[in-house]
């Protein structure tokens, strides 16, 4: 029986080997769970907003996709639920919720960008968030570590 003197270990070995450890594709994970729950609330809030209160916003008037507000209030407020419901999955690793976090961040980028003539700010933000969350999902390793 020898012993690793003075914390030295064998090569490639890691401290959390053995134990569950925290890994490359856990940090992607939990980065793309954290910004799914994080954009699931914005979209909430801004769909929230557009149902209660749609004559604060002011659209533009010659935008190509005029659409009525408290539509589109519910559009987000739907997505924005599922998506953030679908958030801690994708921290659990759930493969299926990778796949619906793909589906869902690219069908939130699409409803950001029909968004944009009534908060283009905010828009703009919910578009990013939604990037990251697709870049997140595409580049954390699968299952077996590939």
């Amino acid at each position: 029986m020898t012993g690793h003197v003075g914390g030295a270990r064998p090569r490639g070995a890691s401290p959390a080997a053995g134990r569950g450890g925290f890994g490359a594709r856990d940090v992607w994970l939990y980065f793309a769970g954290f910004l799914m729950v994080f954009g699931g609330l914005l979209m909430v809030f801004s769909g929230i907003s557009a149902i209660a209160r749609d004559d604060v916003f002011i659209p533009t008037p010659h935008y190509a996709y005029a659409f009525d507000l408290t539509g589109w209030g519910w559009i987000h407020l739907v997505l924005g639920v599922v998506v953030f419901c679908a958030g801690p999955a994708v921290v659990r690793g759930a493969l299926w919720a990778r796949v619906v976090g793909l589906a869902l961040a690219g069908l939130s980028m699409v409803a950001s960008f029909m968004w944009l003539p009534y908060t283009p700010f905010w828009a703009l933000v919910l578009l990013a968030v939604d990037a990251l969350i697709v870049w997140a999902l595409c580049t954390a390793p699968g299952p077996a570590g590939d």
